[in-house]
C-alpha cells in the first residue's frame, strides 16, 4: 500500500467516524492496523494535519476537534465559497455546460437524503447532505473552491459528528435544496448565489455556530 492509499484511507475514516475527533492515534498502532510500514503512515499523518484533520500530540497525533470559535469561521468561510459555486453552477447551466444527469443525479441525492433524514438515519442523512453540496460545488467546474469545500466539510464533519442530533428543520433544509437545484437549472445566479449562502448561515445558527457578537 503506497503513501497516497493510506493517506486516502485514513483521511476517510477519520471523517467517517472510525476515528473519533479528540482521539489520540500512533504510527506504530495504524502501522499494524493498516499492515504497511511506519513510513507511509508518517507521510500520511502529515498530510492530514495540514488537512487541519489531525495536530500533533507527543509521539503521535490527535484527531482535531474545532474550537466553537474556529467552527463558526468555518461555517463563514462555507457560506461564501458555495454561494460562489452555486452563481458558477448556475452561470455553466446557463452556457448550456452541465448535463442534464448530473443535475439529476443531485435531485436523486436530495430525495435519498429526505429519505434517510425521515428514518432518522443520523449519520446517512450527515453523509449525504455533504454529498449534494459537494455534488453542487462540482457542477460549479472550479477545483480550487472544491477543494477548499472538501477540506472545510471533512473538519466540519469531524468536529460535530459527536453531536449529531436529529434535524431541527427537515422540511426547511429539503425546500431550500430544492430552491437551489430549481435556481441553478433555470441558471439563476443571483438566486442560486443567494440561495446556498443564506442556506449554509441558516445551518450555522442552527447549529449554534456563530461567531460572538452575532
Amino acid at each position: 500500500m503506497d503513501g497516497e492509499t493510506v493517506y486516502e484511507q485514513l483521511r476517510s475514516q477519520i471523517v467517517a467516524g472510525v476515528y473519533e475527533a479528540g482521539q489520540r492515534l500512533t504510527e506504530v498502532a495504524l502501522s499494524a492496523s493498516l499492515a504497511v510500514s511506519r513510513t507511509p503512515v508518517r507521510e500520511a499523518l502529515r498530510r492530514l494535519e495540514s488537512d487541519g484533520l489531525v495536530r500533533g500530540s507527543g509521539r503521535g497525533v490527535t484527531v482535531t476537534a474545532l474550537s466553537s470559535a474556529a467552527l463558526a469561521h468555518a461555517y463563514q468561510v462555507r457560506a461564501a465559497v458555495e454561494a460562489l459555486t452555486a452563481e458558477l453552477a448556475a452561470d455553466r447551466q446557463r452556457a448550456g455546460r452541465i448535463a442534464p444527469a448530473a443535475l439529476a443525479e443531485l435531485e436523486a441525492d436530495e430525495e435519498r437524503l429526505e429519505v434517510v433524514t425521515s428514518a432518522g438515519d443520523l449519520a446517512g442523512a450527515a453523509e449525504l447532505n455533504r454529498r449534494f453540496h459537494l455534488g453542487v460545488a462540482e457542477l460549479a467546474g472550479n477545483p480550487i473552491a472544491l477543494d477548499v469545500l472538501d477540506r472545510l466539510w471533512n473538519q466540519i464533519t469531524v468536529s460535530t459528528r459527536a453531536s449529531l442530533v436529529p434535524a431541527e428543520r427537515p422540511d426547511t433544509v429539503a425546500g431550500e435544496h430544492r430552491e437551489l437545484l430549481r435556481a441553478i437549472a433555470r441558471g439563476d445566479r443571483a438566486a442560486a448565489g443567494r440561495i446556498a449562502g443564506d442556506h449554509a448561515r441558516a445551518t450555522a445558527c442552527a447549529v449554534g455556530a456563530t461567531p460572538r457578537g452575532e
